[in-house]
């Protein structure tokens, strides 16, 4: 199996299907609407598709132990079947058209979930956010129970001189063509091409090159919870096995996708906070007091017709914003008031102005910042960031097995 951390896998894919049909997107997104889930569903019908395969939040309200009965035999079913199309020792080069038209590059191939670490610490993959452990278990239960992975994660390296990716896609028309189709409900356009052989061992020698240079190779950014919850799997059964089992059991390894955080189609959009039912001149004072001054980073605020500023001094945003959501976890305790968390400084904006209401805005992170956080203080406090926008987040496609 070998110690690289991202390493080529066998890459199954299905053979015969509605391609349009099989990927769906990632199960994290549109968790407070389930009309599109209802649209997905019924855009799938019977046919075969990655929907069965995941459950998406959306439905983690009710009684899901249906769901995961189905997920189980639908895993079964399309193993079993067939269906599906065995690559070997491949990585898969992807090519993302997004919906402002903008390419995003990636490679899927699996990392050693050995050498990853979600709690911080010095490991070769690190989290980017703080886990939340409470949203581990339905998620460790599917792992449990599965026969295959499809990966929703998608993971950064820093390649500031393009040695990993880029060089794929000067040779792409020469790749084999995995599938070219388009994503359902807005997606954009997707394509993968197939990374073997000697193509594959030029990728694992930039990856070596890479990971000596900057120590951390992987940082990842969406999916923190899905692999940490393999890991959790692993951990599990990892105990039972001699050390040749451990060294070959498909289960130490875990299948995303991999991109190079300076590619330009790449958004770090902040995650910024609505705060309810408060006394709000308390609540800027306190926010003001809470975080040692100065201009290192900027908070905006906003409230029914007033706005305004807090600076503080950190040494990296991750501090900032550390800082700042110390304070709001702090007066919630004390203070009854309740915060949400808000995509887009319009939304924040408008949502901000009533009574008894206070947006804050956050400063914006710089892709340099990521890497620095994560290696210097672990992780960045919860909530901090989303990468892009929700339709351009990654559809479930590639599978692997893991028993």
């Amino acid at each position: 199996m070998g110690n690289d951390v991202f390493a080529p896998a066998g890459i199954l894919l299905p053979k015969d299907v509605a391609m349009e049909k099989w990927s769906v997107i990632a199960c994290d997104q549109f968790s407070s609407e389930p009309d599109y889930w209802e649209r997905v569903g019924q855009t799938v019908g019977d046919a075969p598709s990655t929907l069965n395969l995941v459950l998406p939040e959306v439905y983690l309200g009710g009684t899901i132990d249906g769901r995961l009965k189905g997920i189980k035999d639908a895993m079964g079913g399309y193993t079993e079947s067939g269906m599906l199309a065995e690559y070997g020792n491949s990585f898969v080069y992807v090519e993302r058209t997004l919906q402002d038209g903008s390419l995003r590059r990636g490679l899927v191939g699996a990392v050693d979930l050995e050498q990853y670490e979600f709690a911080g610490g010095k490991a070769a993959i690190l989290a980017s956010e703080g886990t939340t452990l409470e949203r581990l278990p339905v998620r460790i239960d599917i792992r449990r129970g599965a026969v295959l992975e499809t990966p929703h994660i998608m993971s950064f390296i820093d390649d500031i001189d393009e040695t990993v990716i880029e060089p794929l896609t000067k040779k792409a028309a020469e790749l084999p063509l995995l599938y070219d189709f388009d994503l359902m409900e807005g997606g954009g356009h997707i394509r993968g091409k197939q990374v073997s052989g000697r193509d594959a061992d030029e990728v694992l020698d930039a990856l070596r090159a890479l990971q000596t240079k900057n120590g951390t190779l992987i940082v990842i950014g969406d999916g923190n919870h899905a692999l940490a919850a393999a890991k959790v799997y692993w951990e599990e059964i990892r105990q039972g096995l001699g050390e040749n089992e451990r060294e070959k059991h498909p289960a130490r390894k875990a299948l995303l996708e991999v991109n190079n955080v300076y590619e330009r189609s790449i958004i770090f959009e902040a995650i910024h906070r609505m705060v309810f039912d408060v006394d709000v001149e308390d609540f800027v004072s306190g926010l003001k007091e809470a975080m040692p001054s100065g201009d290192d980073y900027v908070f905006e605020w906003f409230s029914l017709g007033k706005s305004g500023t807090a600076g503080v001094s950190a040494s990296c945003i991750g501090d900032a914003i550390a800082l700042m959501q110390r304070f709001l976890d702090e007066y919630m305790e004390r203070g009854g008031c309740s915060v949400d968390y808000v995509h887009g400084e319009e939304t924040v904006k408008r949502l901000s102005q009533a009574e008894s209401r206070v947006g804050i805005i956050l400063p914006a992170i710089d892709k340099s910042e990521l890497f620095a956080t994560v290696a210097a203080k672990g992780v960045f406090p919860k909530k901090s960031f989303s990468v892009g926008r929700a339709k351009d987040k990654r559809y479930y496609l590639e599978c692997r097995r893991i028993k």
